[in-house]
């Protein structure tokens, strides 16, 4: 049975979770760092606007997500924008993805938030496929843009 729980900076999974995101970071093509993982993880989490969330059998963490909740001032409200969702290549297709989505947009409705949003690869049939069933949809109209600093 997959547990979904909003990780802390004492939690006994934190250095597990460090590992993951550090996997995550690897995946495309980032250079070990996990002390660096885990301080920017440390750093992050002291802010409000920032969550982290690990998902896996009952004392491990298989699969994590960030989260980022900003202003929406059109509804006076929040919007929770998903982040750096990675599972585990051994834990994939087990439901620790879908069962961090659904806590994520649990928690983030219970807040208040107005949405909840994500953003992927166009060329990822796997997440597209699986944030479709998780009810997301396609945002039309929206470019995205980047500055990089």
């Amino acid at each position: 049975m997959t547990v979904t729980m909003r990780l802390t900076v004492g939690h006994p999974l934190f250095a597990q979770a460090a590992e993951l995101l550090d996997g995550f970071r690897q995946h495309y093509g980032a250079n070990p760092a996990p002390e660096a993982v885990a301080r920017w993880m440390r750093e992050l989490m002291g802010h409000d606007g920032m969550r982290i969330y690990v998902a896996g059998p009952a004392g491990t963490a298989r699969g994590i997500c960030s989260v980022s909740i900003m202003p929406a001032a059109l509804t006076l409200r929040t919007a929770w924008m998903l982040r750096d969702l990675y599972v585990d290549p051994d834990a994939r297709r087990t439901g620790v993805a879908r069962s961090l989505l659904a806590t994520v947009a649990d928690e983030a409705r219970a807040d208040g938030a107005h949405r909840l949003c994500l953003q992927t690869e166009s060329g990822n049939p796997h997440a597209l496929s699986l944030y479709r069933q998780a009810g997301f949809e396609p945002v039309g109209e929206v470019t995205a843009l980047q500055r990089l600093l």
